[in-house]
């Protein structure tokens, strides 16, 4: 077995999925994904590091609980962004033959669950972000997608997590049934 003809986790296996998928769809997805996944860890590592910076000095209880919901939301929205590639990886690796549409179904996934993720951001946007005199309002929605804006505006900041949730049983329910082909 030559040097890349597997992987050995998570990293190796970006590469290793994006050579051995013909589909362009998913190739792209490998691209963006890895993208995305950084921006998460960067945004979550950032974000607990203020966090622990503003409450050092002070005990544990509900501020140690505020430090791992961080990590358990990072969490949250990277293994559903990973796990496309880490499925198709592990596809490509155990079967010498795999259908496209395999590759391309969970890549059409991935994106729907990076939109999902846009889309819950967007629906739990606060009227307004900060307090008194530096408070901005969020911005007005304009153009052809002002409706759909306007309509996740309406939904309540408690539910949009649903996207995610739904984003993310999307991508697994894709692989479930493509992968008995």
């Amino acid at each position: 077995m030559g040097r890349f003809d597997s992987y050995s986790g998570l990293l190796t296996a970006y590469p290793y999925a994006f050579r051995q998928s013909d589909s362009l769809l998913f190739r792209s997805y490998v691209v963006v994904s890895a993208v995305v996944a950084a921006v998460v860890v960067a945004l979550a590592v950032g974000g607990l590091l203020v966090l622990i910076g503003n409450t050092t000095g002070t005990g544990g209880g509900s501020l140690t609980l505020s430090r791992t919901f961080y990590v358990v939301l990072a969490l949250f929205v990277f293994v559903p962004v990973v796990a496309p590639v880490l499925f198709v990886a592990n596809r490509h690796r155990r079967e010498r033959r795999v259908a496209d549409r395999y590759d391309a179904a969970l890549a059409a996934a991935g994106y729907g669950f990076v939109l999902s993720v846009y889309v819950a951001l967007v629906a739990s946007m606060p009227p307004e972000f900060g307090s008194g005199s530096d408070a901005v309002a969020r911005p007005e929605p304009s153009g052809a997608l002002a409706p759909v804006v306007e309509a996740l505006y309406a939904v309540p900041p408690v539910a949009s997590p649903l996207f995610v949730l739904a984003g993310a049983l999307v991508v697994y329910g894709v692989h479930r049934r493509y992968s008995s082909e």
